[in-house]
């Protein structure tokens, strides 16, 4: 393998949802078929129905996955998504300002993993699904954290590696019709968004409204919805 193959490589973090799916097709479409690998991070998650959306999804699209396991998260605990004896509330805490989804480190782990793995296979590319516009509340989705660490895994890896964001400036209903010119859409009726972890999603946490009110801005049909309503046919 040339240095200039593996420049055009790129290691995806797929967590089975919405956004990182898009971020899948999108690295398709910029890298090319066969240029493209998938990391998946089990991090004992609450909605862990998203991990087998993740495998699915890899496999429909024909891409290389790589599932690791963090179960510091988990044992940190004090948060929605990692403990199931905290329910999931609209809002932000009157104290952190944050959501109770929230997740100190997450991303920068999950990117710092992704960027060693990377490392490991000569990649010099990283795909994430962050978001600034429709953060959640999220400080570590937005553009001057990406770019810190960037910075900050280039200085300590002694590595070229390059972390693109292709939804960092996005809306939701940005993002659904993005998926639509990409051919995602299809892909979308699989994926897992709801932090209570039910099939069909519930409809009524932060991540499902905020969902919802993508396909719906955007004039589109959500082909996960559609899929449950008419279990039958296959959305196309």
């Amino acid at each position: 393998m040339t240095e200039e193959t593996k420049m055009s490589q790129a290691l995806v973090v797929l967590s089975g949802g919405q956004d990182s799916t898009t971020c899948l097709y999108w690295a398709l479409d910029r890298f090319g078929a066969g240029q493209v690998e998938a990391v998946t991070f089990d991090y004992g998650q609450r909605h862990r129905i998203e991990l087998d959306c993740a495998a699915r999804i890899a496999a429909q699209a024909g891409t290389p996955q790589t599932v690791l396991p963090i179960d510091t998260f988990a044992v940190l605990g004090g948060n929605a998504l990692t403990e199931s004896g905290i329910a999931v509330q609209a809002g932000v805490d009157a104290q952190t300002r944050l959501p109770n989804t929230f997740v100190p480190g997450r991303n920068l782990i999950f990117l710092t993993f992704a960027a060693a793995l990377a490392y490991q296979r000569g990649f010099r590319n990283v795909v994430t699904g962050v978001t600034q516009t429709d953060y959640s509340g999220y400080p570590d989705c937005r553009q001057a954290a990406i770019q810190a660490l960037e910075q900050t895994l280039r200085l300590g890896m002694e590595y070229a590696i390059t972390i693109h964001t292709p939804l960092m400036f996005k809306s939701k209903a940005d993002t659904v019709r993005l998926a639509r010119v990409l051919g995602a859409l299809p892909a979308l009726a699989d994926t897992h968004t709801c932090y209570n972890g039910v099939q069909p999603p519930c409809g009524e946490c932060p991540a499902c409204r905020l969902r919802a009110q993508g396909f719906a801005e955007a004039g589109i049909i959500d082909p996960l919805i559609e899929r449950f309503q008419h279990p039958a046919a296959p959305y196309s």
